[in-house]
């Protein structure tokens, strides 16, 4: 807000002014102040007026943010409280599957049969949903041959029962699938357990 020229030719005599965020600027003398400004009451040449805001501005930042601040430093924020150790702790979903036993279906597309799920554990890969947790929550995992069992199986008049199990990593956490089918239905109940790398490995 100051006239075009250097500063050696200038001899406009100009006004300070101030808007009300209580921040300075200079105005030419003859000129209106523009409307948001108001003269605080120091006219001179250019380099005086501009000393004379250098002296009296030694706050940069705006009226609104200097006054935001200082309630914020008189009334601070309550401190978060802290946490209720009566409260509740959530489980994640691996440690909810671990503890018991679920209700487990078996993941079949495009339809579930029994046909379907022999040719599945052929390919030594099943999918088994846990139909209780939110949306349900269907597992892939290789077959392990050696902890499975099929000995009370009767694949071709679909009854009986088997029993799969399977390594996987679910939410990073490396777990065994175990679950006990049957066939009539091709549901049953299962859960999950903690395994370690070794045994990740072996299987």
């Amino acid at each position: 807000m100051s006239s075009n020229g250097s500063d050696k030719e200038d001899t406009t005599i100009y006004k300070v002014v101030m808007n009300h965020e209580e921040q300075y600027s200079i105005w030419p003398d003859y000129k209106e102040i523009p409307r948001g400004w108001k003269h605080v009451g120091k006219p001179g040449p250019k380099a005086e007026c501009l000393a004379y805001i250098k002296q009296v501005w030694t706050d940069m930042r705006p009226l609104s943010l200097r006054t935001k601040m200082e309630e914020f430093a008189k009334n601070p924020p309550a401190p978060p409280l802290p946490p209720d150790p009566n409260a509740p702790v959530r489980k994640s979903l691996v440690d909810r599957l671990c503890e018991g036993d679920h209700a487990v279906e078996v993941g079949l597309r495009p339809e579930r049969s029994v046909k379907l799920f022999k040719e599945a554990i052929d390919r030594d890969y099943v999918h088994i949903k846990f139909t209780e947790t939110k949306g349900g929550t269907e597992l892939g995992f290789r077959l392990n041959r050696d902890t499975s069992d099929f000995s009370a199986a009767d694949f071709e008049n679909g009854k009986g029962t088997v029993h799969v199990e399977g390594n996987l990593t679910l939410d990073y956490v490396k777990v065994k699938s175990v679950a006990d089918i049957d066939l009539s239905t091709l549901a049953g109940s299962g859960h999950l357990v903690k395994v370690e790398d070794k045994e990740m490995a072996v299987a």
